[in-house]
């Protein structure tokens, strides 16, 4: 087989043609990035238990803002994580910029989960947990861009839309995984011994995957330096103009999908303290609606490798834009199971969609020397500013108006502002497919 060479210290790389560097490269990147997000995003799961353990405060309020203003403080060293390990990944090698995102993420998850509460140890308890979540930060800013590369590179160009679904959706696997452990810890715990200690099970689930994860990524094989198939519609000679406008519009666009992502894993939180209903029934929503997100995730995919990339893009953000009002209504006004439960999980299938097909459009779109920094600091910056101030900024919006449609308001926003960059991103997709759109009667 043919094979090329990378650079010293990176072993010798299949040509673009052999199967089992993509299987391996989307089992490999995609278990890393479930495990990291895992550790990143359980943290909101319990947010109310963790204020009460390391910010105590009179007003319930005031204690649950103190939690998840230090949830945001994650956020704050996402983008310099993004510039120092996405560079890194454009310069040595994807894999070991996502090893050394990975041993720093579960690090931090165990500092969290042992630290012990402000009754214990006074004023240092709380300057640990905002310690450990600026490591979390600074390790998520350099994971999602050289995964996103990652995953890209190790695919066939007529596969890429699938293969690079799995950032998404190893995000939302993430997410459900949290869920259920909430899920299953709220149906065995007492209230008590959930709010007690039960967040701090759900934290070392996440830190014990440490030795299998560094195993597991320490295993794969390099991409930086593999031919890959050049992306139509970018001429050469525009190259470097193309980038700047794809990572200007991939800016408004993450951050429409920043909002909705977070506003939408803050349903745990909406449901148990705006909306009032039991601790098993508000899990279950956010794990009936991640589940639903992972398999949309990757139908988005499947789709952008069929019909391209902008088709997938624009007709179910339209379609997520115009339903997302009416599903906010109907659960906090029913506040039923059904509402809760359908509402959300119908609103995921088709918001999550979209996004797939632009991660892919985005990644297709950057020139391979910056694709791994660019895209991981145009997402970190969108996930600094918008992803760590959206739950505190709901959860302030209903606390002023009094009124549990706040959520729906910034959701309504973010969709129509992702929706006008959508429409502004270039086809992106390989020439097979967009020649069979054309043909295709419309």
């Amino acid at each position: 087989m043919a094979r090329q060479f990378t650079r010293k210290k990176l072993e010798p790389v299949p040509i673009p043609a052999d199967e089992r560097l993509t299987g391996r490269a989307v089992w490999g990147a995609t278990i890393g990035n479930i495990l990291e997000f895992y550790d990143f995003g359980t943290y909101s799961f319990f947010a109310i238990p963790i204020g009460q353990a390391f910010f105590p405060a009179s007003d319930p309020f005031a204690s649950l803002m103190l939690s998840l203003a230090t949830f945001g403080a994650g956020f704050v060293t996402r983008p310099i994580g993004a510039i120092l390990l996405g560079s890194y990944s454009d310069r040595l090698g994807r894999r070991p910029a996502m090893t050394a995102s990975f041993a720093m993420m579960s690090a931090a998850i165990l500092v969290l989960a042992v630290t012990p509460s402000y009754e214990t140890i006074g004023i240092a308890a709380p300057l640990l947990v905002i310690f450990a979540r600026l490591v979390q930060g600074f390790a998520l800013g350099g994971e999602v861009g050289p995964t996103t590369a990652y995953l890209m590179e190790a695919a066939p160009a007529e596969r890429r839309g699938l293969a690079v679904s799995f950032q998404p959706a190893s995000q939302q696997i993430a997410a459900t995984a949290g869920a259920l452990v909430g899920e299953i810890l709220s149906l065995t715990m007492t209230s008590e011994a959930l709010n007690a200690y039960g967040w701090r099970i759900a934290l070392l689930l996440g830190a014990a995957t440490l030795p299998f994860g560094l195993w597991l990524r320490s295993a794969l094989p390099e991409t930086l330096h593999r031919p890959e198939a050049p992306v139509s519609g970018i001429q050469p000679v525009r190259r470097s103009l193309a980038a700047r406008r794809i990572m200007s519009l991939g800016f408004v666009i993450l951050a429409s999908c920043t909002i909705i992502t977070y506003v939408t894993g803050y349903m745990t939180t909406y449901a148990l303290n705006t909306l009032q209903v039991s601790a098993p029934l508000a899990f279950g929503a956010t794990l009936i609606s991640n589940s639903v997100g992972i398999a949309a995730a990757l139908l988005g995919g499947w789709l952008a490798d069929r019909a391209g990339r902008r088709h997938i893009m624009i007709w179910p953000q339209i379609t997520a834009l115009l339903i997302t009002y009416p599903v906010f209504f109907w659960i906090s006004e029913s506040r039923s199971a059904l509402a809760l439960l359908g509402g959300l999980g119908a609103l995921t299938l088709i918001g999550t969609i979209p996004y797939s097909a632009f991660y892919v459009s985005m990644a297709e779109g950057l020139p391979k020397n910056i694709r791994g920094g660019a895209f991981a600091m145009i997402y970190a910056f969108a996930i600094a500013i918008f992803g760590g101030t959206a739950q505190p900024l709901v959860t302030l919006l209903i606390h002023l108006t009094g009124n549990a449609l706040a959520p729906a308001w910034y959701m309504l926003v973010a969709s129509a502002a992702g929706l006008c960059a959508m429409l502004m991103m270039p086809e992106t997709a390989p020439p097979k497919i967009q020649s069979t759109n054309k043909r295709s009667p419309s």
